[in-house]
């Protein structure tokens, strides 16, 4: 018997679940692009972007996934032959430093393993070794969507001043922007991407690129960067196709101002960042109970090194993905695979699976997916701690 006919749960870290009110939002005829509401509202949505970003600087947009504002990010402030420092804490680390080296920039990997986010220690100690500054740039992933590990941004960038060393801070928001607490301009960030369909509730195709003051003089020392990738009409546009190095991608925008809306009427971003923690901790304090009895295990220990969007977990293989299966085939709930989590061990990451808890959820939903993990452990007969629905709903309950 299968009880998964109504509403699929699309519990996974993104793209994450997409609002009834931006679906309908984006549910319209083709808009005049040279003139009238679509074009007026551009500047209070960039500013709105920015606010999301915590910065008063710059914000450019591209029609692309998280991997092309990782080539945007990269294209505007790096050359051929150019050093950066890529701090690693899984897979989309990774990720942005292979993406580094296809665009001909030598790359420095400090990586941190799978379980532990970045030590400033280290990231010190690496800069005070660099005294020509030959590494223009220090590429930092905040939260890596695969491990779950949320790394501190401030620290890192006191690092760097505790070095003396000039290089830029570029940080990989895609998985945190709109969840995980992140200060652009507090926490001395240059560079911060982010893209549509995680924290912003919007289906994947624009990205966004914030960027300094001190990057924006850095790409005018670039002699050549692709007409696609510069930022410098796209964040200062005569006209309104600058914004997008040509057509708008006009659905995505009216998505994008109706979840900013959201965003506002919830009370701005402290009132979402509360409202993802106070989820993340309930989700934390059922998987703790499981892990009484039997082999579920968070992949990060330490609950403020936890990203408040994703939550990797270990299960033993091949638990993860019957698990997944069992959850998706006979309740409608779509669990994240072990992405990027392979070993020796483990080649395919059948012991891993993930939680996603991003953008458009509530106390329901997380209760919901709590409980068809706990159906899944039950039925596939996965050995589990009791008591975690209870402590969960005790969690939400003293809000």
């Amino acid at each position: 018997m299968t009880l998964s006919f109504g509403r699929h749960y699309l519990a996974i870290p993104g793209p994450s679940v997409m609002p009834d009110r931006v679906l309908r939002a984006m549910h319209r005829a083709g808009p005049n692009i040279y003139e009238g509401a679509l074009v007026e509202m551009m500047p209070t949505l960039t500013d709105d972007l920015k606010a999301i970003a915590r910065t008063r600087h710059n914000v450019a947009i591209y029609i692309s996934n998280g991997h092309g504002a990782w080539e945007a990010a990269l294209s505007n402030v790096l050359a051929p032959g150019d050093t950066v420092l890529s701090l690693c804490t899984g897979r989309f680390g990774h990720g942005w430093t292979e993406m580094a080296e296809a665009l001909g920039v030598q790359v420095q990997i400090d990586d941190f393993g799978m379980r532990a986010p970045v030590d400033p220690d280290r990231v010190e100690s690496a800069l005070q070794a660099d005294p020509d500054h030959r590494i223009r740039a220090v590429l930092l992933t905040h939260v890596d969507t695969s491990t779950s590990i949320k790394n501190d941004v401030a620290a890192v960038r006191a690092a760097m001043d505790a070095a003396g060393h000039p290089a830029l801070l570029m940080v990989d928001c895609i998985a945190s922007m709109g969840c995980d607490r992140f200060e652009m301009d507090a926490w001395g960030v240059d560079v911060a991407i982010t893209a549509s369909q995680k924290g912003l509730m919007v289906p994947p195709g624009v990205a966004f690129v914030f960027f300094s003051d001190k990057a924006a003089r850095v790409r005018a020392e670039i002699t050549r960067v692709s007409r696609y990738w510069d930022w410098t009409d796209r964040a200062n546009p005569d006209l309104f196709y600058q914004y997008f190095g040509g057509t708008a991608p006009t659905h995505h925008l009216y998505g994008v101002r109706e979840a900013l809306d959201m965003i506002a009427e919830e009370g701005g971003m402290e009132a979402v960042w509360a409202r993802h923690a106070l989820l993340a901790r309930a989700i934390w304090a059922a998987f703790d109970c499981w892990s009484d009895r039997g082999p579920v295990e968070l992949n990060v220990a330490n609950p403020a090194h936890r990203s408040c969007a994703v939550t990797s977990v270990h299960i033993g293989a091949p638990h993860g993905t019957a698990l997944r299966r069992w959850t998706e085939e006979k309740l409608g709930v779509t669990l994240g695979i072990g992405l990027g989590m392979q070993s020796e061990d483990d080649p395919n990451a059948d012991g891993f699976f993930r939680l996603g808890h991003m953008g458009h959820v509530n106390a329901p939903m997380v209760m919901g997916a709590l409980s068809s993990i706990q159906a899944g452990m039950t039925a596939l007969k996965i050995p589990h701690g009791a008591g975690a629905l209870e402590v969960a709903a005790q969690l939400i309950a003293e809000a």
